[in-house]
């Protein structure tokens, strides 16, 4: 048996779906559609899996949608549809995603992975991402350990593991470059010193690398430099602006030290001095 209208809207109790308590509120739509496809007796003949709804709950997009409370965040139908059940491009899950992934969508369009996807009838984001469980994205994607992605298709050492191996390593450059201006600037600040221009700055180096995790979807080295070499300009500059203003304050401490050095001194001397007056 298909689902029908009272399946998800209830009989009696209808209420909006802008309404928090209604069963296909954004946020309630994972559970009232997992009624039916969590259900193993239920869905027994479909030939389809039932653990969608557990995958899903730990999901990234789970996770902003109920814990951060994004009611934009996909749930079952964004992706599924509702009524009609059947999301657009259907034959090709990229489709699905790039409704909302835009750039990333732009960016695999123009990778060497899209033909070699294709030409193997894979599903897209899906060989890399899954679908119901997507964990959040890190960087450790990219390496060799148990979030890798790369190693699963890619041989240790080819040419396409071995540029795997540079996009990685030129994440880290920017990303290590990103703490070590926010460390100084933060040392800075907290010592009184003006870098209130620099720390704004940091925010575009930030940028820089997201758009580098962005455009890693390309796999395209010469495109993903163009972002990394940009953040590590922006973080140059204001690193240097941090240590100008470390050197300032050093210099301000050892002028300071030598003030009171002299003023401990001269009050020595007129004490030394009234003691031998009064004798």
């Amino acid at each position: 048996m298909v689902a029908v209208c009272t399946d998800c809207h209830n009989v009696h109790d209808l209420r909006a779906p802008s309404d928090p308590q209604s069963t296909v509120y954004p946020v309630n739509v994972a559970n009232t559609c997992a009624r039916c496809h969590a259900d193993a007796n239920y869905m027994t003949g479909y030939s389809i899996p039932t653990d969608q709804f557990a995958k899903y709950s730990t999901s990234v997009h789970h996770d902003a949608l109920a814990v951060r409370g994004d009611l934009s965040a996909p749930t079952c139908s964004t992706c599924h549809g509702n009524h009609g059940a059947a999301p657009p491009g259907v034959d090709k899950v990229q489709n699905v995603c790039s409704t909302c992934h835009v750039f990333q969508a732009q960016m695999y369009e123009k990778s060497s992975h899209k033909d070699a996807f294709q030409a193997a009838a894979l599903p897209g984001c899906v060989v890399c991402h899954s679908n119901h469980g997507i964990t959040h994205p890190t960087d450790a994607k990219l390496g060799t350990g148990p979030e890798a992605v790369c190693t699963h298709c890619h041989t240790p050492g080819d040419a396409c593991d071995q540029a795997r191996a540079e996009l990685l390593t030129d994440l880290g450059r920017l990303d290590q470059a990103i703490k070590r201006t926010d460390q100084v600037l933060a040392v800075a600040e907290s010592s009184g010193m003006e870098v209130s221009e620099a720390r704004l700055a940091q925010s575009q180096a930030r940028d820089s690398l997201t758009k580098a995790r962005v455009t890693i979807h390309s796999f395209r080295k010469d495109l993903v430099s163009q972002d990394i070499e940009a953040g590590l300009t922006i973080t140059a500059k204001n690193l240097q602006s941090g240590q100008k203003a470390m050197a300032e304050r050093n210099y301000r401490r050892v002028g300071l030290g030598m003030s009171l050095v002299a003023i401990g001194v001269i009050l020595v001397g007129l004490h030394l001095y009234i003691k031998k007056i009064e004798s």
